[in-house]
């Protein structure tokens, strides 16, 4: 396999520490309000990550946490707790917003088809083990205590920007210009391990540390998390990409500087889903989420094939008409894959070609969008509809935008007496309505109803005795 390695700028082949298993972390969610849908394009994409390394073969070993205390509004180690942010705008306990909002999280996940990791682990549950490399930090000289809050010493460090060719001159103390300059930092890129209770006094989860009642800076947790459960080597590390710095960045500088040698080999980020406005988020515009879309009627694994139809390293831009014509294009494959019959052998020939239409789309950096196209080629390909079947489950075992489950749930629609399904009879009935409208000499609208037919995958077939129509 293939990726694009953050970290190096270059795509790479990839070989994990040991053969045969991955040790991955992905960053979780900040568990204060509902993710929306552009948080969502990061986890589909380490899910289908995750199922295609199990595909290949690899045993997977996913870590993942859940941030309840400690991120900042603006990840700089300045701002208002978000954690906090969502107590005070609902006026319940921190841990009260942190156990709605996982659940919540967690169902949204369920509705998309992304499988739950090996290890989750809510940040509030290791502070113990935060507090132990954090001590081993300052043993070592690579952190230092001021203004009563401890913090990490970039200057220690040979390179401190990973990612990106950053000037230290160039960046600015925090995201906003009202933001003020703490002034307990030795260099402007150095960032808090430990907040104490000089800072912050209505945090309102705090523990007994060394260095006084205080909490746990962002970043940490998710290094302490990950050196908990992978071990001291990282296969894979991912997360979208406004992680890539500070968050990142600072979790690379800590980690390696408390084991004293390299810690993940291979980091992958997704870029951001924008609308026509830009960025979004859940501070502008309206705030969508699976919920919001549901409530509109899509089904919520058309957005996931939505997310497909793009590269995870490109911008992707959401509109109701991109995602419209996504629903039109998952309704017309469920319809095409509910008309396969069952019959014949399992032709070898014509699976290993497409196996490895499928490995070349997938192996090469996630294509997922060339992953898709080999679905559509399985269904035109000449071969028996056993086979069929078989690859598209094999297939979509990765993509998992349930086509075999859909497909069969549209088999075993309640039909009426005559044998029609619901859906049968709303098609005779616009059948019905364009014929009329060709009568009335109304073309506009008989051909807005042979385009809407045409979306649902339905054929219409003028003949002498009538209008006609079939699923193609």
């Amino acid at each position: 396999m293939i990726i694009y390695n953050s970290a190096s700028h270059t795509k790479e082949e990839f070989i994990p520490n040991r053969p045969g298993h991955v040790e991955m972390y992905t960053c979780g969610p900040t568990v204060y309000h509902f993710a929306h849908i552009g948080n969502l394009r990061t986890y589909i994409f380490e899910d289908i990550l995750e199922k295609y390394l199990n595909y290949t073969g690899l045993e997977v070993h996913r870590v993942m946490n859940i941030t309840d205390v400690g991120h900042l509004t603006s990840d700089g180690d300045t701002g208002e707790d978000k954690m906090l942010k969502g107590a005070k705008r609902e006026h319940k306990t921190v841990l009260q917003i942190a156990k709605y909002y996982t659940d919540a999280f967690f169902s949204d996940c369920e509705k998309l088809n992304i499988k739950k990791p090996e290890v989750i682990q809510p940040a509030t549950g290791c502070v113990n083990d935060m507090i132990k490399v954090i001590e081993k930090l300052l043993d070592s000289g690579y952190a230092y205590i001021a203004g009563g809050n401890v913090y990490f010493d970039t200057s220690k460090l040979d390179d401190y920007y990973v990612f990106n060719n950053f000037e230290a001159d160039d960046l600015q103390e925090g995201v906003r210009d009202s933001v003020g300059v703490d002034k307990n930092k030795k260099n402007k890129t150095d960032f808090v391990l430990w907040f104490t209770k000089s800072k912050f006094e209505d945090q309102e989860l705090k523990w007994e540390s060394p260095w006084g009642l205080g909490y746990p800076g962002w970043h940490i947790e998710c290094s302490t998390i990950s050196m908990k459960y992978n071990g001291e080597k990282l296969d894979i590390h991912c997360g979208g990409i406004d992680n890539q710095f500070p968050h990142h960045t600072n979790e690379i500088a800590q980690s390696e500087s408390y084991l004293g040698h390299k810690w993940c080999n291979y980091w992958m980020h997704v870029l951001h889903l924008n609308t026509s406005e830009g960025k979004m988020s859940k501070s502008k515009g309206e705030f969508l989420t699976v919920s919001t879309l549901e409530n509109k009627g899509y089904n919520p694994l058309a957005y996931r094939m939505f997310i497909l139809q793009s590269h995870y390293r490109k911008t992707q831009e959401f509109s109701y008409d991109n995602l419209d014509n996504a629903q039109a294009a998952y309704d017309k494959l469920v319809s095409r894959i509910a008309a396969i019959k069952d019959e014949g052998g399992y032709d070898e020939k014509a699976a290993t070609a497409l196996e490895m239409e499928f490995d070349d789309a997938l192996g090469n950096d996630l294509n997922t969008s060339l992953g898709l196209t080999t679905i559509y080629d399985v269904l035109k390909f000449d071969t028996n509809g056993h086979t069929k079947l078989e690859l598209i489950k094999k297939f979509d075992s990765v993509l998992s935008l349930g086509l075999i489950e859909e497909a069969e749930k549209s088999k075993h629609k309640e039909t009426d007496e005559s044998g029609k399904s619901e859906e049968d009879k709303e098609i005779d009935n616009l059948v019905l309505e364009r014929a009329e409208a060709r009568k009335n000499k109304n073309w506009a609208e008989a051909d807005r109803i042979r385009d809407e037919l045409k979306a649902k995958g339905i054929e219409i077939i003028d003949t002498k005795d009538g209008a006609k129509w079939k699923r193609v």
